[in-house]
């Protein structure tokens, strides 16, 4: 599987595009846990980076201000371990293009890229579902790009395809299932654990998990 065997990276690092009107919900579960190391299988592994197309201060569409650490164009596949592509209203006016070009390297380089909500669309548009598995709000709003992956679509809320996970914008438990899946950051049971809790309200095998881990 190449770089997606996170266990032979030497890279610590996970970018997390972020932008004005940026939905900060949807990334929330996945950076929660990428920075939190409790239960990981190496805790602290990882680290989320915010990554901009300059340094301006960003407003999330919830109102969040975020000072990014870098700029996009300094961005390169090889120092990263997988790239975040959160949904928000600039996708669907043809925003962020520069951003949907990094995604674009990142695949070539074989470096997971994982998109959501509108940012799904901004691939469509771009090609870069037109041979991958994938998913997005629904079968109607992604074939608005126009794109030529119709019969790859897949009516699931999130769908990994080799280093490309794709998701629904009410989907954001989900996407960070797989996220945290191809980082290879839980062991299944710690997994399993953490979905339960998170989306089904199932705290049973997170009290399991805490208790094993505090013996």
């Amino acid at each position: 599987m190449g770089r997606i065997e996170v266990g032979a990276m030497s890279r610590h690092h996970v970018h997390l595009f972020v932008f004005d009107t940026m939905a900060d919900w949807e990334p929330a579960f996945a950076v929660a846990g990428i920075n939190n190391p409790q239960f990981q299988k190496q805790p602290g592994r990882f680290r989320v980076i915010t990554v901009a197309e300059s340094q301006k201060l960003v407003t999330t569409i919830g109102g969040l201000r975020i000072v990014p650490d870098m700029v996009l164009a300094e961005l390169d596949p090889d120092a990263s371990s997988l790239l975040i592509l959160p949904g928000g209203q600039r996708w669907e006016s043809g925003g962020s293009a520069a951003a949907i070009e990094k995604a674009r390297l990142f695949l070539e380089a074989g470096v997971p890229v994982a998109a959501i909500c509108a940012a799904t669309l901004a691939l469509a548009r771009a090609g870069l579902l037109d041979g991958r598995r994938h998913t997005s709000n629904a079968r109607e709003y992604i074939a608005r790009s126009g794109y030529r992956g119709g019969r790859f679509y897949c009516d699931a809320p999130a769908v990994r395809d080799s280093n490309l996970i794709t998701a629904s914008g009410i989907s954001p438990i989900d996407f960070a299932r797989e996220i945290f899946s191809i980082l290879n950051l839980y062991d299944p049971a710690a997994l399993d654990a953490w979905y339960a809790l998170f989306k089904h309200a199932d705290a049973s095998k997170n009290f399991e998990l805490a208790s094993g881990a505090a013996h």
